[in-house]
């Protein structure tokens, strides 16, 4: 096997293991114990069409995390005339985004998205030498504790 075949399979696994960490985070403790006792000697299913979500913050995430000191990963999203500079995504569910950022006259911008309507370009780009590297912070919300106990 040539050395390129192996990179690219390390690298497919990890993107998969980013998207499956991330769809973990997302999906309350219940739902994620039955599927793993029922399916336990089969592989993983593909990425279901409404994980697009989780597939969007996989990529980014796995973008980003190679990254040297001296790089940022710069998301930009375009609606109409206007482009945000992305800085933080906000998961409320796999199905929605809130991208916040700055836009062309630095006032602080948040967009409320559709997963399936975002579009966003992400590009790695070199910082100057006296500047810090701007990284794009993803939250997801925390389950909350079952009132049921």
């Amino acid at each position: 096997m040539a050395f390129g075949n192996i990179g690219k399979m390390i690298a497919g696994q990890a993107i998969e293991a980013t998207k499956q960490n991330v769809m973990d985070s997302l999906r309350p403790a219940e739902a994620a114990k039955p599927a793993e006792k029922t399916q336990p000697d089969r592989p993983a299913a593909p990425p279901a069409a409404d994980s697009i979500g989780g597939v969007i913050l996989g990529q980014i995430q796995a973008m980003q995390r190679p990254m040297k000191d001296d790089q940022e990963l710069i998301v930009h999203f375009t609606a109409g005339n206007e482009t945000l500079r992305v800085t933080e995504i906000f998961v409320p569910s796999l199905h929605v985004l809130v991208l916040a950022g700055v836009d062309a006259e630095q006032n602080v911008t948040r967009v409320v998205i559709p997963a399936e309507a975002a579009t966003l370009v992400c590009r790695i780009m070199k910082v100057a030498p006296d500047a810090k590297p701007v990284r794009v912070n993803i939250l997801s919300p925390r389950p909350k504790p079952d009132a049921q106990g």
